[in-house]
Order: C-alpha cells, then structure tokens, then sequence
C-alpha cells in the first residue's frame, strides 16, 4: 500500500471573483443563503451539514466536542438543527447555551463560520419538522436514547424493531417527549473564500443583540 504524503496534500483555489465586504451590504443570510444554494446546484451531498461545536464541561476543565448535524432552517434569527435534549450536544448545551457552527464546502473553496448562543426553539416550530419527515426518521428518533452506549448493532435494530410495532396503528407518530429544535444565534458570523498562494479572502460580520450588523472586517488569512 502506497504511503500517504498528507503534509503535500493540498489544493489550489480561485476562479469567481474576490468575496468582498459590498457581499454583505444586505446583511450575513443572503450571502448563507446564496453559498447553499450554490452547493446545492453543484451536487454536494447534504449541503447543509454542519460541524456544531459545543462545550463539555469536566472535572478537568472545559472541553471543546464537536459533531455533524444538519442545518434544518435558515432565517436572520439563526441557524436551526434537531436532537434528543438528553443526547450528549442536549446536555452540553443545558449547562453552555454557546456554541459554533461551521459549513464547510472544499468544491466550491467556501466555508461559513458563526458562533452564538443557543436555544431550544418553540415547540410549534418542532412539531412542523417533526410532521415533514420521514416516518421512518421519525421510528429512529423513538428507537435511539442518543450519545448513550449499546451493545450492538443488533441491539440497536431491536430497538427500532421493538417501535415499529408499538406504532404499526399509528398514522401520524408524536414527537419524543425529549426531542426538539434548537437555534443557533449568531453574534459573530465569518466567511471564508479560497484563493491562490493561500491568501483567503476571510470576512467577519459582527452582530448585536437584535441581529443588526455592528461591523464588517476583513481578516488577514
């Protein structure tokens, strides 16, 4: 098998224009928004993962932990994705309410950073994802005590066995009474654009408690 040289792994971007502050002049969600789009029409799978950081707290000390989920709603209020309240991120979130999200989109030499508080988002707003997927998704959410340990993957489909006949009879399956939304409000918000010889176009956008831009500054790479 032929050795791995990762210090040489690398790529050359450029091709659009200079990502510049005028990109902003309408605010961060647009340009969020036109980014993901852009993935999307290029054919990214799921385009809207994202790396959600949060912070764990321990005998020791704090510590950053770090996971993939996927961005379900994006609005000027903030970025919203989904979990159990007990699963790891749930609980980590409970005692820090901060966190950062990071889009990251290495085809299109784009990545997307926010940081902010979070909150469980209202249980009408869950109830309306929870109604748009699938039944089987649904199924998993009642099967998995999420970030808890299990004995195998066995045990697991037995899980989900043991929910698919609990609501065989029921059409329109309830939301787990400790599953839901959470939003992401961001107070800083920066984009990362690649370019030749390794000096990125990077732009921070500051925001106020209300979500009103304080300032727009680009940074060195």
């Amino acid at each position: 098998m032929r050795e791995l040289d990762i210090a040489a792994m690398r790529a050359e971007y450029g091709g659009e224009p200079d990502l510049t502050e005028s990109w902003l002049a309408d605010g961060w969600e647009p340009l969020v928004r036109r980014w993901l789009e852009d993935a999307v029409t290029s054919g990214i799978a799921e385009p809207n993962a994202m790396v959600l950081a949060t912070v764990e707290s321990s005998d020791e000390g704090p510590r950053p932990f770090s996971r993939t989920v996927l961005c379900k709603d994006l609005s000027p209020a903030g970025v919203i994705f989904y979990t159990h309240y007990d699963s790891a991120k749930g609980r980590q979130l409970a005692a820090v309410p901060h966190a950062s999200a990071t889009f990251v989109w290495p085809a299109l030499a784009h990545q997307i950073h926010l940081r902010g508080s979070v909150h469980p988002v209202p249980d009408d707003i869950t109830l309306a994802y929870w109604r748009s997927r699938p039944r089987n998704s649904r199924l998993g959410a009642w099967a998995s005590q999420q970030s808890r340990p299990v004995g195998s993957r066995a045990e697991l489909d037995g899980l989900l066995a043991d929910v698919t006949t609990r609501f065989a009879d029921v059409e329109d399956i309830p939301v787990p009474p400790r599953w839901g939304g959470y939003r992401l409000r961001p107070d800083v918000v920066e984009f990362w654009q690649g370019r030749r010889s390794r000096l990125h176009n990077r732009i921070r956008v500051r925001l106020d408690e209300r979500g009103e831009t304080l300032a727009v500054e680009r940074l060195q790479p």
